[in-house]
């Protein structure tokens, strides 16, 4: 049986020689509840592309709607401008519709790692890697949904409580979708791996956790004091 094999779940992805890593192939997933609550968690991800024949790989804001993300920008960014208009039921790559050839990360950390050695130093982590060919979404429908999934990404329920993008608004962004097929999850827990003959050094060995924490809001300067903070900001 193939690495590849021992690693295809009942209800999951299916992996590919590009989503089974080299290393700790045991932290991998292909699970799809395990990857969707991974990115469901976060807001923001690096999108990795070529361009002049060089990596690049961009900070950005996404959202998932069940096996889509949308990545969105102005529309003069590079890869924006890259991936071709995704034609109305376009799923792949297509001679007319060729999109741009993409990597799409996302990462969470959860702790530090300190072992006895340097060399067990490490992180307990979650991360999602999504290989694809990204699109540009031009359907109106399908961008207003998914401006507003990007919105309520970041903060659940805040695109029912703010303007929607007028015209001038929508023209200066663009959006591309990324499907969900070939995707890995990996996930690190747990303690240090110490060598045995390493347990008795005389160093702290631990983790410590780390987590991110949403502060109390801080209201705008000229907010009008009769409006209340919303429910979904208390919340947070």
């Amino acid at each position: 049986m193939s690495a590849i094999d021992r690693h295809t779940p009942t209800d999951g992805y299916t992996p590919t020689d590009r989503t089974v890593p080299t290393r700790s192939r045991q932290r991998a997933s292909y699970d799809r509840a395990l990857v969707h609550a991974i990115l469901d968690e976060g807001y923001v991800c690096h999108l990795g592309f070529i361009r002049d024949g060089a990596p690049v790989v961009l900070p950005t804001l996404y959202g998932r709607i069940g096996e889509r993300l949308y990545v969105h920008g102005s529309t003069g960014s590079r890869p924006l401008r890259m991936a071709a208009a995704a034609k109305p039921g376009t799923t792949g790559a297509t001679a007319e519709d060729p999109g741009l050839t993409v990597c799409l990360t996302v990462t969470h950390v959860d702790g530090l790692v300190l072992a006895r050695s340097a060399f067990h130093h490490s992180l307990n982590y979650r991360s999602v890697v999504v290989h694809g060919t990204a699109h540009q979404v031009t359907d109106p429908e399908e961008r207003r949904v998914a401006l507003d999934a990007l919105v309520d990404q970041v903060v659940p329920g805040r695109s029912a409580d703010a303007r929607p993008a007028d015209a001038k608004e929508l023209a200066a962004t663009a959006v591309i979708r990324l499907d969900l097929e070939e995707v890995s999850a990996k996930v690190r827990s747990g303690g240090p791996n110490d060598d045995p003959r390493d347990l008795a050094l005389p160093h702290w060995a631990g983790v410590v956790p780390v987590a991110p924490r949403a502060g109390a809001p801080v209201p705008s300067a000229d907010l009008d004091p009769s409006i209340a903070l919303p429910a979904y900001l208390t919340a947070l």
